[in-house]
């Protein structure tokens, strides 16, 4: 175990304000998607290659998409072709999609319409996907979300892929099932 400096979230250069941090044996990595490098606090660099396990999912896009689920689909999950069964991915949509609904309508949704399902291209078992969602509209009942999902494909030279986008729309239920307000707090 050692100590190190751990540069403040969000801040960086002569802005950082610094603290001690412990780690055992290796430092803790800061990760970059974009350029597929890992910045450890102690200030050392490695690729995905020295350690592609650490490589991560930013938490949201630039549109403001918020990163929801992330799973990796197994070979039971897959059609007559070997490819991730496309009824699948869709499963793992709507629970993704159901995320940020749920926080909203602060209760009980269902999903009321997929009102659009794209499939970009092929998932593969080993593929790690990562699921994001934003809010398109709120209305009385029903809120609408779009989710896209990207393939993580073959670590040793890191490959990131949209596969599929969807827009689906929640309605906020009440314990009868029946429709109510959603709340505008």
């Amino acid at each position: 175990m050692r100590t190190v400096d751990k540069p403040a979230a969000g801040k960086a250069g002569a802005e950082a304000e610094t603290g001690k941090v412990v780690v055992a044996e290796e430092c803790i990595p800061q990760v970059s998607w974009k350029n597929r490098a890992i910045s450890a606090y102690c200030h050392e660099t490695m690729t995905p290659a020295q350690h592609p396990a650490r490589v991560m999912a930013p938490p949201r896009l630039a549109d403001g998409s918020e990163l929801v689920m992330r799973v990796m689909p197994l070979p039971a999950d897959t059609n007559g072709n070997g490819d991730i069964f496309g009824g699948w991915i869709m499963a793992q949509v709507d629970l993704a999609g159901a995320v940020l609904p749920s926080r909203v309508a602060k209760g009980r949704i269902a999903t009321v319409a997929v009102n659009q399902f794209l499939f970009k291209q092929t998932v593969s078992v080993g593929d790690l996907l990562s699921f994001y969602a934003r809010i398109e509209r709120i209305g009385n009942t029903s809120v609408t979300v779009h989710v896209e999902v990207y393939a993580e494909r073959n670590p040793a030279n890191l490959q990131v892929v949209k596969v599929t986008e969807a827009n689906l729309t929640y309605v906020a239920i009440d314990k009868d099932g029946r429709p109510r307000p959603i709340p505008r707090d």
